[in-house]
């Protein structure tokens, strides 16, 4: 029996969760494509492609079914001669399911619903849909192929069930979102399924950012050896052509050259911030980026990933010196700002101090200065950030890091004030390493802003340390208690001392507050503030 072929496209896409209708153009363009310059047989999408994912309540709205089914019907009709697997939400009279289905010649031909429906970390799918329950096998030039969704394949049950209906290939769409080493994972996983079922498998993902999280694609092809046949680059939009061939019980080949180059840790956590900000910027429709420039590592490496994300004619620069900032914390941001070829102003901030000290007299008179006086400094560069930005109608991107999130080092209505928060995920141990990544190409951030202690200069010789422990400290510390929900004594037990882990979870612990008013931030770890960790503000709770 000669053996049977089919070609595949595998569309790689960057969706926006509920434009519905841009959503299906991009459809409807992509299967023009694949027929037209890949004469490919089937094209497959990420998971929920028509809403994108993840609509969270946009899925109890009657009126967002109504879009979708609307779209679905245009979609199938603009396919002829090539059959189309496309995720979206079903809508049945009682429930709601994760689906995808097979189109073919404009009639739907087959529906498969998730059944393995995700409910921790980031994931709330249990809050809306029902799970399906049975395997859905298709035929596609005489090759017995299954359907599946994303964390079906996350579990033996669903592959296993597909093998046991007669099943050859399976074919998974996914919206899996991007955390440092998830490819990795992924590509274990894949393997470990096609040990245990012996299918042939081609894995699609979702690219992109939305909100908090970032897909960062990586769509793969695994033979039932367990080899890696194609994949798909990270952070990157494409259609990509593989063919099956039922030959020795299945093999992939690529008909088209696709090199795929694996990612350094430090290059997909920068290219993932790199997508975080763009997308959300540009989904949201903001005109562009305004940064605080301080002369310090977190709003220098921000500036670096916001040129890299919208380009430097899209992002401006406030640098906004006080009676404490430093001659070189001035030079270094007009240097670097110079560099990049960004537009910056200097507007001092020592009028409205003065002012706010004045107004605050009477009230204040007997108090000594304090914390207070610090961030009254930074509320007035926050003033300044919010009426540049509703003036322009750019985005204030906010510069603080994870570590300083997590213990509250950071001033509410202040440099917290902003619309986004590149390294809300990012420690300030990864920031340095970040920094110095994206310098060996060209020494872009000045090497002082890097070699120079820590400092928020809102008081005379301040130190970051005169208030935290040592990064290199508090950051394994703040990793095993907010990461790893390890307990004082087992942090302890590391050989951490004892009272420094007191007083960091302590600090932990008490600024939930700060936390939940912060602005959304790029997830990077597998455990972020914000979607990840929910802790409740009002908690008598202690370890």
């Amino acid at each position: 029996m000669p053996d049977k072929i089919i070609r595949i496209a595998i569309a790689q896409i960057n969706t926006c969760v509920g434009n519905i209708s841009v959503n299906s153009d991009l459809v409807i363009n992509k299967i023009k494509e694949a027929c037209d310059k890949h004469s490919a047989d089937i094209i497959v999408f990420p998971e929920l492609t028509i809403s994108s994912y993840p609509p969270e309540d946009l899925l109890l709205r009657p009126a967002f079914h109504k879009q979708i089914a609307h779209s679905l019907d245009q979609i199938r009709s603009n396919i002829t001669g090539i059959n189309c697997i496309i995720g979206y939400p079903e809508k049945t009279a009682n429930q709601l399911f994760n689906s995808c289905s097979l189109i073919r010649d404009q009639k739907l031909i087959a529906t498969y619903r998730k059944q393995i429906l995700p409910n921790y970390a980031v994931f709330d799918e249990k809050r809306y849909f029902s799970p399906g329950k049975e395997a859905c096998v298709v035929d596609f030039k005489g090759i017995p192929t299954a359907l599946s969704i994303c964390e079906d394949i996350w579990e033996p049950g669903p592959c296993a069930q597909a093998k046991s209906a007669g099943a050859q290939l399976m074919i998974n769409i996914n919206a899996s979102p991007y955390h440092s080493g998830k490819i990795s994972l992924r590509e274990n996983i894949l393997r470990k399924r096609v040990t245990e079922s012996g299918l042939n498998i081609i894995y699609i993902n979702l690219v992109g950012g939305q909100d908090e999280l970032v897909f960062d694609g990586g769509s793969m092809a695994v033979d039932h050896h367990g080899n890696i046949a194609f994949h798909a680059p990270q952070f990157e939009e494409g259609l990509y052509t593989i063919e099956f061939s039922t030959r020795d019980n299945g093999c992939f080949t690529v008909p088209t050259d696709y090199s795929f180059q694996p990612l350094s840790k430090e290059e997909s956590i920068y290219q993932a911030l790199v997508l975080g900000v763009r997308d959300y910027v540009r989904k949201n429709g903001f005109k562009g980026a305004i940064i605080g420039l301080s002369g310090g590592i977190d709003s220098a490496l921000t500036l670096c990933i916001a040129v890299d994300a919208l380009g430097k004619e899209n992002l401006e620069v406030l640098i906004m010196p006080s009676r404490y900032t430093a001659d070189m914390s001035i030079e270094d941001s007009i240097t670097l700002a110079e560099t990049l070829g960004v537009q910056f102003h200097i507007i001092s901030i020592e009028k409205p101090f003065q002012t706010f000290n004045e107004s605050l007299k009477p009230l204040f008179s007997d108090i000594p200065g304090d914390t207070t006086e610090e961030n009254i400094q930074a509320r007035c560069r926050g003033i300044l950030l919010m009426a540049a930005s509703n003036k322009t109608g750019k985005l204030v991107l906010t510069t603080g890091n994870k570590s300083e999130m997590a213990v509250g080092y950071a001033t509410l209505y202040g440099d917290m004030a902003g619309g986004f928060a590149p390294l809300k995920d990012i420690t300030k141990t990864w920031v340095y390493k970040l920094a110095n990544w994206r310098n060996q190409e060209s020494a872009i951030i000045p090497q002082r802003i890097i070699d120079r202690p820590p400092t928020a200069e809102l008081k005379e010789n301040q130190f970051d340390e005169d208030t935290l422990p040592p990064y290199a400290i508090l950051d394994p510390i703040l990793e095993r208690y907010v990461e790893e929900d390890q307990s004082p004594e087992e942090i302890t037990r590391a050989g951490f001392d004892a009272e420094i882990v007191k007083k960091v979870v302590a600090m932990v612990d008490r600024n939930e507050y700060k936390r939940r008013q912060a602005a959304p931030g790029v997830r990077i770890t597998q455990r972020a503030f914000g979607r990840d960790r929910r802790y409740p503000i009002t908690s008598g709770y202690r370890e």
